[in-house]
Formats: C-alpha cells, structure tokens, sequence
C-alpha cells in the first residue's frame, strides 16, 4: 500500500463576502495564536495596536479585528511598502508572498487611475491596518501550516461606496480589477462586500474557487466585519486536511456534453487543450436529451491552469457551459528510463508503488518513431524496446 501524507486545506466561505481584517479575524478564531500574530508582525516595526473583540452577528459568534493607529499616515509607494516587508526579519515565504499580494494592488490601482505601477500612491492599501491584514494573513497561513487555499464565489452588494475621495461604484474600480477571472455574483445587500485589500488576498492566494472540497474538517473560523448587513456578516473559514497519496495530487475535472458538433474537430480540440497544459482530454459517446447521440468532452488539468482550459473548451467547441470538479488522484510514483535496442534507444516508462515494479510502458511516440524510421511494423517495434528491458 502506497504511503499517503496529509495535505492541509483552508476553505474561505464567502456569503457576505472578504476583507482584510476579516480574513485575519477568522484565522485568529480558527486557532492562531494571538500573541504569535503579535510577535511576528512587530518585525515590522510599525506603529498600532491590534484589537481583537468577540461579537455576534445575526446571533452567530465571531471575532472582530481592528487594527488602531495614532496620528496619521502618509500615503506609501509600493516600492516603500514591498522594502518595509523586505528589510524585516520576518520568514522568506512571509516576504515573497506579502510582497506578491502589495504589487497585484499596485497594478489594480494603476490600471484604474492610469498611471504607472511605481508611481501609484497606496492610501488606503498602504496604511498600517492594511499591511497587519495582508502580512497578518500570510503569517497566521504560514503558521497553521496551511498548505491549499479554496473559496467559494464572491458576492456584490447593491449601491454606491461612500470614501473620502467621494462616492465610488460596487464594487470598486480596483475591486472590480482584482476580481477578473474570479467567479462572482450580484446580491440584493447594500454596502461594500468585497474590499480590495480582501479581493488582493484571496485572488492572490487562493488556488481554485467553488464549493467545499472533500476534506476532513478539524477548525472553523468566523471572522465578523464592521458592517450590520441582512444577513450575518461573517467570513467562515474552515481548516482541514486531505489525505493524498505520496505521489499524489488533486486534480479538476472539467466536462461538457456535446451534440452539435463536428466530430471531425474533435481531434483538433482535444490537441489544442493538451497545449494548453491539460494533463489529459478525451470524449465519450453519450446519448443526451431528446434522444441525440454525442459525446461527453472531459478534460483534466492541474488548479492553476483552470481559467485557460475553459476558455480553450469555449473557444474550439460549441459548448455553452462547463462543469468543474476537484478530484484528489493517487498515482504511481513515476521512473522514465532509456533502453538500447538495435534500432536506437526508447525511453520507457516504469510504475512504481514503493520500490515494487507494477508497470513497464514504452512510450508510444518513441517506438512510433522507430517503426517509421526503420520500416518495420510498430507491433515490432514495441517487442523490441520490451525484449531489451534489464530490470
């Protein structure tokens, strides 16, 4: 039996949406230490206090965090922020990824003012409670060991945004910039649900939006935002773990059903989705609706690759929509080998469940090559790479 290791999985539960302090509210309400968040954000030498307060929302228990600053503060670059965050002595991962979260701000920011990245003035994202937010978040996930980040999708609120600078759309402009490619929805709830500094974290950090996944779920976190809404105004953040094999990972499995298309493009489909970095693409025949014969397309890919995978699905097919699954995948441990035969070499691909040899498989393209390059049928080919295995 192969060796499994646990995987540890945090699922951001959205419904009346993210922000910052939030986020950090819910990781603190989830078991992280208080006085380790404290420890460790005074590497920045920064001047505030933090405030963390249990309240109720819609009788629902959660904890609130404010961050308190004296006097105030002057709007930063991203270069000044990113060197705050660098010159501290606070863990290389802390760093890359704070100063990850700060640029993509940045870049939001000067996307909707028109101006370029380093001369962008970050007010609000800038300030101190949104640097104890954004490093304050890669800390208590650092900590916790939190290895996988998902969340569902993102709601909207209705109305305008009342900010210093005046009155701004919802979401806002560089809310709305953030979100780009991730899943949101309309709501019939008035005020700001989704912050920038919110959006910048979880578009930054999260590997994949949807429902919950298969997890065993050992805390959860309700972390309570500033405003009464309709409905609790909570962030649930569950943390579990998934048990996966050694050679593992968990993979999505996006499907569509097709009967209006050629099938003579199916071929080319399927080749344009394994250059977009599908690990694998293929059809079933199904009979659908109203008694049509067509296919089933189902196209695997890692997390990352999610947003190209369905646009190439829209692109090359005549698909109106898509379904996408999580699925955890166990696999053998994988050993490429070269072998010597009289027509040339062949790599050859070994399966592996430990140290116990459970497959030999020559590599199609490799032996193809052989029977074209010596004239000799492929069944041949195949026979010779195998008869000059020595395992």
């Amino acid at each position: 039996m192969t060796k499994s290791k646990i995987q540890k999985i945090a699922y951001f539960d959205c419904p009346s949406g993210i922000a910052g302090n939030m986020i950090l509210g819910a990781l603190i309400d989830a078991g992280l230490s208080l006085d380790y968040l404290k420890a460790e954000l005074n590497k920045l030498q920064i001047n505030y206090k933090l405030q963390i307060t249990k309240v109720k929302k819609s009788g629902i228990r959660g904890s609130h965090l404010a961050v308190k600053v004296k006097g105030r503060e002057k709007p930063r670059t991203l270069k000044e922020i990113v060197s705050i965050i660098q010159g501290s002595k606070l863990s290389k991962k802390v760093k890359t990824l704070s100063s990850k979260i700060f640029k993509r701000l940045a870049e939001a920011e000067a996307r909707v003012h028109g101006e370029k990245v380093g001369q962008v003035h970050l007010h609000d994202v800038g300030a101190i409670d949104a640097m104890v937010d954004i490093i304050g978040t890669v800390i208590g996930m650092e900590k916790l060991g939190i290895q996988v980040i998902y969340a569902s999708p993102l709601p909207h609120g209705k109305g305008k945004i009342k900010h210093k600078h005046g009155t701004l759309p919802n979401p806002a402009p560089a809310t709305a910039e953030l979100l780009k490619n991730v899943p949101t929805y309309g709501t019939n709830i008035l005020g700001e649900l989704v912050t920038p500094t919110g959006a910048a974290i979880i578009s930054t950090l999260a590997n994949d939006f949807g429902d919950l996944p298969r997890m065993e779920v050992k805390d959860i976190g309700y972390g309570a935002g500033s405003l009464n809404l309709s409905i609790p105004n909570l962030l649930r953040i569950f943390v579990g773990e998934a048990q996966l094999p050694s050679e593992k990972d968990a993979v999505l499995q996006i499907e569509t059903n097709l009967d209006d298309m050629n099938p003579r493009f199916y071929h080319k489909a399927i080749s344009r989705l394994m250059k977009a970095r599908a690990l694998d693409a293929y059809t079933i025949p199904v009979m659908i609706k109203k008694r049509r014969a067509g296919v089933n397309l189902v196209v695997l890919c890692a997390p990352e690759n999610r947003n190209q995978i369905i646009t190439q699905i829209f692109d090359l097919t005549t698909t109106l929509g898509v379904r996408v699954y999580l699925v955890p995948r166990e696999k053998l441990s994988r050993k490429l080998i070269r072998v010597k035969t009289k027509f040339g070499k062949a790599r050859v691909k070994l399966g592996l469940l430990g140290k116990e040899l459970k497959t030999i498989a020559p590599e199609f393209e490799d032996y193809k090559r052989i029977a074209k390059k010596h004239h000799v049928p492929i069944q041949k080919a195949y026979k010779e790479v195998k008869r000059n295995l020595c395992l």
